[in-house]
């Protein structure tokens, strides 16, 4: 059965501000006419940003604070002065069940901490991990995890961020099997780390969940679209993410330099313009944004700091789409599941 979807949203955090976060929210109301949602913030800024946005209003609460973390804040810092700020608040809607989940575009140290203080790991986690979509030239996108929650991780935690992210990939895009790898520095069973090694022998044993193995992937495949999911530990994965961020800003900006360097570059981008507008939206991060904290016991997004009203649209979207199909239930069945392997 489906759970209703009604959304915290941190109004105060990132770079957007609250006018972008509520364009964000006001959009994705339009395209998903049950969604609800609890404003956190501001009340005089957000009343202000509503103005503009009546379906958004009329299908909202506010709580107010003017108390915001900032994203110079560390995680202890947030923890020890951050609980009655916006980020504080919309986490704690989800725990006590005002809210089946919260969007923040805030520092995200502070919103790791914070959310695991108050929602706590599932039953048979160490560590959450963060994960996300990102595009591939498959017929799907691959989930990755973790992107930057955990620096150092031990083959326990990478067999458990396997399970959680074959178990998102079932949920967000409705594959049967998900096919999950471990980055490495090469596909052979030699290569990488004694914990990158352990958890692939790990893995080559699990049998009973609805997941396939697929040996390790190096860097250079990553968007190849040949895994559903790729694990990794959060330094590599941050780097990882991050280059591929990079990269993306670099064709773009490449070609937008070779299509105005002469008068005949400038005919060449008219005639190309259809295809250069199909990469510029393939590229767009604001088409992928949303990184949820897999292995709470609630749902909570981090939004890009720098996303328009058209990313934190689609976070909300994804925030909604994991509420509706519960992936926080999904998650804690495979985790049992794989515990009562691990044992037999």
């Amino acid at each position: 059965m489906s759970l209703t979807p009604r959304i915290a949203i941190d109004a105060m955090g990132g770079d957007v501000g609250v006018r972008v976060m509520c364009a964000g929210a006001a959009m994705a109301r339009h395209q998903h006419d049950g969604l609800r949602f609890l404003l956190v913030g501001d009340e005089t800024r957000i009343k202000t940003a509503l103005e503009n946005h009546p379906n958004l209003r009329a299908a909202s609460e506010i709580v107010h604070t003017d108390k915001v973390v900032s994203g110079e804040d560390r995680p202890s810092q947030a923890l020890r002065n951050g609980r009655g700020s916006s980020m504080g608040l919309a986490i704690d809607a989800v725990k006590r069940g005002d809210a089946g989940g919260a969007v923040s575009a805030g520092n995200t140290g502070a919103l790791m901490a914070m959310a695991k203080l108050a929602l706590r790991t599932m039953p048979g986690i160490d560590r959450p991990a963060l994960a996300a979509l990102l595009p591939t030239l498959g017929d799907n996108d691959v989930v990755m995890l973790d992107l930057g929650a955990n620096t150092e991780c031990d083959a326990t935690n990478l067999v458990q961020f396997a399970v959680m992210g074959a178990a998102y990939a079932r949920t967000a895009m409705g594959l049967e099997r998900p096919r999950v790898a471990l980055l490495n520095i090469g596909t052979e069973e030699l290569k990488g780390t004694d914990e990158i090694r352990d958890a692939a022998a790990i893995l080559r044993e699990t049998q009973g969940l609805p997941m396939e193995f697929a040996g390790f992937i190096e860097g250079d495949k990553l968007s190849r679209g040949r895994v559903d999911v790729i694990v990794h530990d959060g330094f590599s994965g941050n780097i990882a993410l991050k280059t591929i961020e990079g990269t993306a800003r670099f064709v773009t900006d490449l070609l937008r330099r070779a299509f105005t360097s002469s008068l005949r570059s400038k005919i060449g981008f008219l005639i190309s313009r259809p295809a250069t507008e199909l990469l510029r939206h393939h590229l767009d991060p604001n088409n992928h944004n949303g990184a949820v904290f897999l292995g709470l016991n609630g749902v909570v997004l981090k939004s890009h700091g720098s996303a328009d009203a058209k990313g934190v649209a689609n976070a909300v979207h994804l925030c909604a789409e994991l509420i509706e199909k519960d992936i926080t239930r999904q998650v804690t069945d495979d985790l049992a599941n794989f515990r009562r392997e691990d044992a037999a």
